[in-house]
C-alpha cells in the first residue's frame, strides 16, 4: 500500500473517531440537560444527533416535560412531537430496547391525559402492551418496562370486565411484574412510588399498610435528576390522600 493511501485511510478513520467522539459527548450533553430539568433543550440537542439512542432521549424528555410543565396550549404538540421521537427512535433501531420502551412512555403519557376509556377506544393499549413486552423480549431485566408492564396489567384490570376482556390485563401479572421489578432495582423512587399507588387495589386486606411503608421508603431516596424531583412531590402527594382515606 502507498503512504498517500496509508494517509488517506489514517485520516479517514481519525475522522470517524473524532465523529463518533462528537456524538457521545453530544448525547452526554443532552443527557446532562435532562438531568437538569431542560427538558426541552434536551430533546433538541438529542432528536438532533438522528439517532436510535437520540430519538429515545427526546422522547423521554418531551414525555416527562408534557406530564409535569407544558401548558394546556403546547401540551398538544408536545406530546405529538413525544410520540413522534418514539417512533423514530424504533426505526432507527429496532434491536434498542429503549426505544420501544420510551415509545411506550410517550403513548403512556397521552394516553394518562385524554382518560383510559378514551385511550382504550383508540386501541392505545394494545399499542403501549406490545411496545413494552418487545422492550422485554431485548431485555428481560429492563427495570423500568416491567413496572411499565405491571402497571398496565393492573390499569386494564381495574378498569373493570370490558377492559380485562379486551386486552387481558391480569392483576396477578401485575404482582409478577411489579416484584420483578422490586427484585431488580429495590430501592428506586420509581418503582416504590409506581408500586405503591397500585398496592390499595392489587391488595385489598394489607395494600394499604404495604403502600405507605412504600412510599415512606421512597420519600428516603435522594432525587437523582429532575424528573425524580418531581416524582418526589408525586409521592407526598400519594401519602396525603392515603393518610385521608
Amino acid at each position: 500500500m502507498t503512504p498517500t493511501r496509508l494517509a488517506r485511510l489514517a485520516a479517514t478513520a481519525s475522522l470517524i473517531f473524532l465523529a463518533a467522539d462528537a456524538s457521545a459527548q453530544s448525547i452526554d450533553e443532552a443527557g446532562s440537560a435532562y438531568a437538569d430539568g431542560r427538558f426541552v433543550e434536551a430533546a433538541d440537542l438529542a432528536e438532533a444527533l438522528g439517532t436510535s439512542e437520540g430519538y429515545a432521549l427526546a422522547a423521554q424528555s418531551l414525555a416527562v416535560y408534557a406530564h409535569y410543565e407544558a401548558s394546556e396550549e403546547e401540551w398538544e404538540a408536545i406530546i405529538e412531537r413525544a410520540q413522534r421521537m418514539g417512533e423514530e427512535a424504533v426505526k432507527a433501531d429496532s434491536t434498542n430496547p429503549d426505544a420501544h420502551y420510551q415509545s411506550a412512555h410517550a403513548v403512556g403519557r397521552y394516553a394518562q391525559r385524554v382518560g383510559a376509556w378514551t385511550a382504550l377506544r383508540q386501541g392505545l393499549a394494545g399499542k403501549i402492551r406490545d411496545l413494552l413486552e418487545a422492550t422485554l423480549a431485548l431485555d428481560p431485566d429492563y427495570v423500568d418496562a416491567n413496572l411499565a408492564l405491571g402497571g398496565w396489567h393492573a390499569d386494564i384490570d381495574a378498569e373493570g370486565f370490558m377492559a380485562r376482556r379486551l386486552y387481558g390485563g391480569k392483576k396477578e401479572e401485575a404482582i409478577v411484574l411489579f416484584d420483578r421489578a422490586l427484585e431488580l432495582a429495590p430501592e428506586s423512587k420509581v418503582v416504590l412510588h409506581a408500586y405503591a399507588i397500585r398496592l390499595p387495589f392489587l391488595d385489598k386486606e394489607n395494600g394499604e399498610e404495604r403502600a405507605r411503608e412504600m412510599l415512606e421508603k421512597a420519600l428516603g431516596v435522594l432525587p437523582r435528576d429532575a424528573y425524580e424531583d418531581y416524582l418526589h412531590l408525586d409521592i407526598l402527594e400519594a401519602l396525603d390522600e392515603l393518610n385521608e382515606g
